[in-house]
């Protein structure tokens, strides 16, 4: 079963299209395992901080430790179906926006972002949680 029949990106009678092409309204699910995937920060391999006060170099990172995870169990970042993005200032998800277009392009998994008082160490402005389908 390829991808597309897995993942159905929808937008129901009465429901305003998307603003932008990096999220959907609503996705059906109808086959394939779950995969969740906890909230990632901008750190890399060496537990280093990355992108130091660059929010977009901050997503970057999030969205490279996202798409290690989707590769190392056989999937990719066009497998999410759910993002819940936590930021310290809500003007990040205006910054990132040009990013998000450039990873999800179209039908984009649906999307949450919630700011949030503080996250894990006061560097870190951005932290992404996710679920995705991989079989």
């Amino acid at each position: 079963m390829t991808r597309e029949d897995r993942r159905q990106a929808l937008t129901p009678e009465g429901v305003p299209e998307p603003i932008k092409g990096y999220y959907s309204n609503c996705i059906r699910v109808t086959s394939g395992p779950l995969l969740f995937i906890a909230g990632q920060i901008p750190i890399d391999n060496d537990g280093n901080h990355v992108g130091g006060d660059d929010v977009v170099e901050q997503a970057r990172q999030v969205f490279r430790n996202i798409e290690a995870i989707l590769t190392g169990v056989g999937g990719s970042l066009a497998d999410l179906v759910k993002v819940t993005v936590y930021v310290t200032d809500i003007a990040a998800m205006g910054k990132i926006a040009p990013l998000r277009e450039e990873l999800f392009p179209k039908d984009g998994p649906v999307s949450a972002c919630v700011q949030v008082s503080a996250l894990a160490s006061p560097e870190i402005q951005i932290e992404i949680e996710g679920v995705a389908v991989v079989d």
